[in-house]
This record gives C-alpha cells, structure tokens and sequence, in this order.
C-alpha cells in the first residue's frame, strides 16, 4: 500500500487529493480527477475512499461537491462517475449526488481475475446549476455559516 501510495503521490492523471477533516485536522480519506481530457473538457472523479469513522457522514457529499465545484468552475462540460456495477453503494452515490446512469460497459475490465462491468454516470455543466444548489442546503442548511467540514490537499 505504501508503494501504491507513493505513486498516487506523484501521478498528474490521476491527480490524487487527501480529504481532511477540518474538525479532528486528520486525514479520513482519498479522491481523484482522473481521465482528464481539457479539449474535450471532461473528466472523472474517482479512487474515492474514506475511514470507516468518516463514512455516513457528510464528508464524501462535501469532498464531491468541492470537486464537482472547481471543475465547473475551470469551464469543464461533463464530469463522469464510474464504477463496478457490483459496488451498490457507489452507484448510490452517485444518484444520490446527482449524476445520471448512462449505463453498463459489459466486459470492460478484467480486475481481481473476473470480468467486470462498469457502471457509468455523469453530471453536464447544464445541470450543475440546480444541483449545486441543492447539495449546498442539504450540507449547510444547519451551519451558522457555511463552514467546511473538509479540504482537499494534494496528497
């Protein structure tokens, strides 16, 4: 893992980023942009994992928001979700933080000794707008100020 990680540490696409909590100052997981295609203006979030302290939580809403922020943000048309589309709990996810299923990619992968298929989502620049504007109530409509739970660091 220690390998794994020094790699992550120095890699461009993906572009690996520690989650840290802002209330312990710890680091509780790890998100990516990968598949960074700036002439198409696209790209995907991915390798994303976080401490079993931090799951359930808000943390893994706000870390997606601030990337789906910047990446808006720097004029990108289409973010894309992907996963197997055995991992129930990432392709809920991904519909609860607003992406759009687009389908299964059979056979797209050989991983771990198995053919694995590839859930496939995404979020258009288009629909950001409302989206936004709804994960921002759901996070800070109990702030007293907006305050961030998370910041993403270059790891």
């Amino acid at each position: 893992m220690a390998e794994w990680l020094a790699g992550c540490a120095e890699s461009d696409d993906p572009l690996f980023l520690s989650v840290t909590s802002l209330g312990s100052g710890t680091r509780v997981g790890m998100v990516s942009f990968l598949n960074i295609i700036p002439d198409a203006w696209r790209l995907e979030l991915g390798h994303i994992w976080y401490a079993p302290s931090v799951q359930r939580t808000k943390v893994n809403t706000e870390s997606v928001y601030l990337m789906l922020r910047e990446s808006f943000g720097l004029g990108y048309r289409r973010i894309e979700w992907k996963c197997d589309a055995l991992n129930a709990k990432s392709r809920a996810a991904a519909l609860r933080l607003g992406f759009k299923f687009e389908g299964i990619f059979r056979q797209h992968l050989i991983y771990k000794g198995r053919n694995r298929n590839t859930a496939w989502f995404s979020m258009l620049d288009a629909e950001w707008p409302r989206i936004r504007q709804n994960i921002e109530r759901w996070l800070y409509e109990n702030d007293d100020g907006g305050l961030s739970l998370t910041q993403l660091n270059a790891t």
